[in-house]
């Protein structure tokens, strides 16, 4: 499976479904399927088994949750423009320090908008 483009926490716009044109955030992330699930997109109604807790109070009935929804369906918000963008890389250079206290340079990747070239 391809790694996502992504993460949780990100503020994402449906591009096709029946939801298509809602904004919302990630809040879970599922790599292993290809899914991730959205704030208030794809909600379902999951019917639970009625029972007790210890306090007596009744749990169960019908409860209303997202479902998850595939990662191609789903493209990140610019932080620019507030439309949808795609995801791109660039490398940094990054200065790191070993426990022994030398440094070394390396890469790191950071995500950027391909619309504005903003990073995410």
């Amino acid at each position: 499976m391809a790694t996502l483009f992504v993460k949780k926490g990100d503020l994402v716009q449906i591009i096709t479904g029946k939801d298509r044109g809602v904004t919302g955030k990630v809040i879970d992330v599922y790599p292993d399927t290809g899914r991730v699930i959205v704030e208030g997109v794809n909600r379902v109604k999951q019917h639970t088994r009625v029972g007790q807790s210890n306090r007596g109070a009744k749990t169960g009935g019908i409860i209303t949750t997202e479902a998850p929804i595939h990662a191609s369906n789903v493209m990140i918000v610019d932080p620019e423009d507030g439309r949808p963008t795609r995801v791109g890389y660039r490398q940094e250079k990054a200065e790191k320090r070993r426990p022994d206290g030398s440094t070394y340079e390396s890469t790191r990747s950071v995500r950027i908008s391909k619309r504005s070239g903003k990073d995410i």
